[in-house]
């Protein structure tokens, strides 16, 4: 067995870093990705290894030949690799191709080991390992039928949206034996070649070969394998984080804040969401409408705080309608002058709005940090606060304050002039009889000094659309905000959310009947667990305490590693005295099961 690599390219979309050296030699995660690939080769104890160079092929063929690479290398050299694709570097190889069995790979690929080892433990001659066609990928995609043959190779031209479910796309490392390169690969590469010229992809004639009554080639179907093709700087910055070290890979799914679709192994429970909304007929109706909302021009603010004020009920004057509550938060603090008074562990977007040296902390002392209202007034009665700050339920603990006692603190504030922000993005997953939002026109107009916060995304589980509403009947601060975001903070597909979803509230109202149900028996499915304490929450989340020897930010790491689970790490918050606690979303029941399986396993 033997390898052959193409690496002639010019990497010209990496723009300066390949300015003076070839792809392949751009590192990933402080390795380049000739010296990851020929180390993976090199432990397969291969004959020799072929690659074909082009663009800076002698700093190529220099750096090769300083790395500790024992199997035999030689060298094809494509000095035409400007004017040329990859089918003249594989013809230029393809002596090489008839003489041994051949493992085939570009090199602007990174993938783990055990890839290789499959194509290898697979008896079957000939193997195009391809991966189940993702929404971020590009180039070749195949269809393939119940025994992994390869029905067609499609490129752009023939690619159909509607029949992705169907493609697998083209990992671009392939296995041919020694008797497939003779008796099909070369002989249809040299008539491609002589027919339509050097300008084209070798994948062009495996096309050709599959239309064959016996095309002798078949699929691997990757499973959860980790791999990346590298074209860019925005792939190299994926790949880096998929292949981080186990240290490493955390900080860089924690700086990512979100876009996690380009990992679609992932389970995601750091960020949170309506698991059970929205559902299918409004997603349907969205998508009816996409061309449309696609090409035009959003409504300014004026049209947009009237649909989000529609809703509950108010007056536009009243509202903001915020490119996600972070904006509005951002605003809202940048606006407010003087002392603030925050709980502690909280939401950091507050308090990294303001100056240290003006916050006034309240720091949570119960068990289950557990606080109320009369805790929150007693505390503050005799402190020089502006502005409050409560997030009911509260965020990390889930915390939640009733309707009655959030207005009785209300009503404190407005007779001390304090300004009562409360942010109740996840109160509508509180178990409550009867409504337990404040955006009601009777309230708002009632206090004046009240400002409530609503993150859209959360409750609704759109956070896509990046949608949040303010409502205060501080007119002047409404209008300070207004100018402070941009007029189109708003896209169209947002605006048009909120012009449809007010037909869609009985399903909404079903949608947290059942997750509230799920959340119980998830609650009770954690409880369960050793070395876990799960503090009761009324949000879309549960905060937990790690109670044996393992920290928080172990069990995180380990999770993300070996489970492809992300969940929070709250050892950064500030008011944990030093102890391990995590938040974990609640999510649909068979995830929730994957997570709770993941933790058990590890605990234990």
């Amino acid at each position: 067995m033997q390898a052959i690599i193409l690496a002639a390219g010019m990497g010209k979309r990496l723009k300066e870093l390949t300015s003076n050296a070839t792809k392949c030699m751009v590192e990933v995660n402080g390795v380049t990705m000739i010296e990851r690939m020929l180390s993976q080769l090199d432990a397969l104890k291969l004959n020799r290894i072929v690659v074909v160079v082009g663009y800076e092929g002698k700093k190529l063929m220099e750096y090769i030949g300083s790395l500790n690479i024992s199997t035999p290398i030689e060298y094809v050299d494509n000095d035409i690799y400007y004017k040329t694709n990859n089918i003249y570097s594989l013809y230029m190889a393809k002596d090489y191709l008839v003489q041994d069995d051949t493992l085939l790979l570009e090199s602007d690929l990174i993938f783990e080991d055990s890839i290789l080892q499959r194509l290898l433990d697979n008896p079957y001659p000939s193997l195009a390992l391809v991966a189940k066609f993702e929404s971020w990928m590009d180039g070749t995609v195949v269809t393939l039928d119940e025994e992994d043959n390869i029905k067609n190779f499609l490129g752009k031209k023939d690619f159909v949206f509607e029949d992705i479910p169907n493609y697998y796309k083209t990992v671009n490392i392939y296995k041919f034996s020694k008797e497939f390169s003779n008796s099909h690969y070369v002989p249809f590469l040299e008539a491609y070649s002589k027919a339509l010229g050097n300008n084209e992809y070798y994948e062009q004639v495996l096309k050709v070969i599959t239309l064959l009554d016996k095309p002798e080639i078949k699929a691997e179907r990757l499973g959860h394998e980790s791999w990346y093709e590298i074209d860019d700087v925005q792939d190299l910055n994926i790949a880096e984080s998929i292949f981080a070290t186990k240290e490493e890979k955390l900080n860089k799914f924690n700086r990512r804040f979100g876009g996690y679709w380009r990992y679609p192994q992932l389970i995601d429970f750091c960020y949170l969401v309506n698991p059970f909304y929205p559902n299918q007929k409004l997603m349907d109706e969205i998508k009816a409408n996409f061309e449309r909302l696609l090409c035009d021009y959003p409504s300014g603010m004026e049209v947009n705080s009237l649909l989000g004020a529609k809703y509950y009920g108010l007056h536009k004057e009243q509202v903001c309608v915020g490119n996600g509550a972070a904006e509005l938060i951002k605003s809202l603090m940048e606006n407010l002058e003087g002392k603030v008074g925050m709980i502690y562990p909280t939401f950091e977007e507050y308090p990294h709005r303001k100056n240290e040296e003006d916050i006034v902390p309240y720091w949570i002392e119960s068990k289950d940090f557990r606080y109320s209202a009369d805790d929150l007034m007693n505390f503050y009665e005799d402190k020089d606060i502006q502005i409050l700050v409560l997030i009911n339920p509260d965020n990390p603990s889930g915390n939640y304050i009733q309707k009655q006692d959030v207005l009785r603190v209300a009503e404190w504030a407005q007779k001390k002039n304090i300004k009562f922000v409360v942010d109740e993005s996840f109160v509508d997953f509180a178990e409550t009889e009867e409504s337990s939002t404040l955006l009601e026109e009777e309230i708002i107009t009632e206090y004046n000094n009240l400002i409530v916060v609503k993150s859209i995304s959360k409750s609704f589980g759109v956070p896509g659309l990046r949608l949040g509403i303010l409502a205060t009947n501080d007119l002047q601060l409404i209008a300070d905000m207004k100018k402070d975001v941009a007029i189109w903070n708003i896209n169209s597909f947002a605006e048009f959310y909120m012009q449809i979803f007010e037909k869609y509230k009985s399903n909404y109202e079903e949608a947290l009947d059942k997750f509230k149900q799920v959340r119980r028996e998830y609650e009770e499915m954690l409880n369960q667990i050793e070395y876990l304490r799960v503090i009761p929450s009324q949000a879309n989340y549960l905060m937990c305490e790690l109670t044996g020897q393992m920290t928080s930010r172990e069990l995180t790491e380990i999770l993300l590693n070996e489970y492809n689970i992300l969940i929070k790490d709250l050892s950064s918050k500030n008011g944990f005295s030093g102890k391990s606690y995590i938040r974990v979303a609640v999510k649909r029941p068979e995830e929730n099961l994957k997570l709770v399986g993941a933790i058990k396993e590890v605990l234990r």
